[in-house]
């Protein structure tokens, strides 16, 4: 075990040297020459049809949460989160790099997926931003994890950003795929132009009943149409594909993601619960955790420009943009580089 780690030090101290010195003297445009270590393509995309072996189950605050685990129970610990309407299947191949070098890798299903159950009828079955993270707080406590380092990518990548700004103590280091995601309601307010607004029109079909009815009959349809047009280069498989899939047959799914992109644009309400998190988010806080950010080059779903949320990350931080057709689903897509950017960001920390 230690000797693994040592080998991940040694195999990654020179580039973490130098992209914090880089990252530290602002310099982040400077990097885009330097990017080789992310824009290798070679062993990097996958159609890989490996998947997790068990599925543990937890309580964790107002859940039964469902996680995989692998590598060694004493290794360094690292929680994968991914988004919608993706599963923890995007991170197969992440997860046995990272075993590898000897890291505990912890992939939960996210409430509204997979095993994931809510321990109570009552629960409201609330998809705000503030409320998935806490539940892998709360996942955290229940495994005993004092601190991780945090790695997502959409709803997973917002939850990451959110957890390294509320609780910093807890979160080790920082890979997130599409930057900076903390979002408001108030912010939601404001229009876009029509061409951002089209993307985005899943949120607009969602507000309304047709939405929610449509979602509920055709959801595996739904989300295959989400997976092509988010990464219109990736050739997955069909079996790549059911994989995830069937993860979203959860009974609280449906609710869960309509609730999520209504709240988003002030149509559903959150708990008072979770108020005072909100309030803060509402601020759009910075991350001063050391992190990582990725981009792929041809990441279909909407995304913002790395030049614009730079400046929110106050501590440690490297941007890397990623070549060769890498869409949304970054960590199944470009798994090697993925892990690569949480063992680089466990050396920055």
């Amino acid at each position: 075990m230690e000797n693994q780690n040592n080998y991940s030090r040694r195999r990654f101290l020179s580039v973490a040297a130098l992209t914090v010195a880089v990252a530290e003297l602002g310099g982040l445009n400077l990097l885009s020459a330097k990017e080789t270590t992310k824009n290798k393509t070679n062993n990097n995309k996958t159609n890989s049809d490996t998947s997790f072996d068990k599925i543990k189950q937890i309580h964790a605050g107002v859940l039964n949460m469902g996680y995989a685990e692998s590598g060694p129970a004493d290794g360094e610990p690292v929680i994968l989160l991914h988004g919608w309407p993706y599963t923890i299947h995007s991170y197969t191949d992440v997860a046995a790099l990272l075993s590898a070098e000897g890291y505990r890798v912890i992939v939960p299903h996210l409430r509204g997926h997979g095993s994931t159950q809510f321990l109570s009828a009552k629960t409201p079955r609330n998809g705000q931003q503030s409320a998935i993270a806490t539940d892998i707080i709360a996942l955290m406590d229940a495994l005993k994890i004092d601190k991780a380092v945090i790695g997502g990518f959409d709803w997973g990548a917002r939850t990451a950003n959110i957890m390294a700004a509320l609780w910093p103590e807890r979160c080790k280091a920082m890979v997130s795929v599409s930057g900076y995601l903390i979002g408001s309601q108030e912010l939601n307010q404001k229009p876009l132009s029509p061409k951002a607004e089209l993307s985005w029109w899943y949120q607009f079909y969602f507000a309304t009943e047709r939405g929610r009815l449509g979602y509920e009959a055709n959801r595996k349809d739904f989300a295959k149409l989400i997976w092509q047009t988010a990464s219109p280069e990736w050739k997955f498989t069909n079996t790549v594909f059911e994989e995830s899939a069937v993860e979203l047959d959860n009974p609280d799914h449906v609710a869960i993601v309509i609730h999520n992109y209504r709240w988003r644009l002030g149509l559903a309400e959150g708990e008072a619960q979770y108020d005072k998190y909100e309030k803060t988010l509402a601020t759009f806080p910075a991350i001063t955790v050391p992190s990582i950010t990725l981009e792929g080059d041809a990441n279909g779903a909407p995304h913002g420009n790395p030049d614009n949320y730079a400046a929110k990350f106050k501590g440690k931080h490297v941007h890397y943009n990623l070549k060769g057709g890498i869409g949304h689903n970054l960590p199944q897509e470009a798994p090697k580089a993925f892990a690569d950017a949480i063992i680089q960001a466990a050396i920055m920390a």
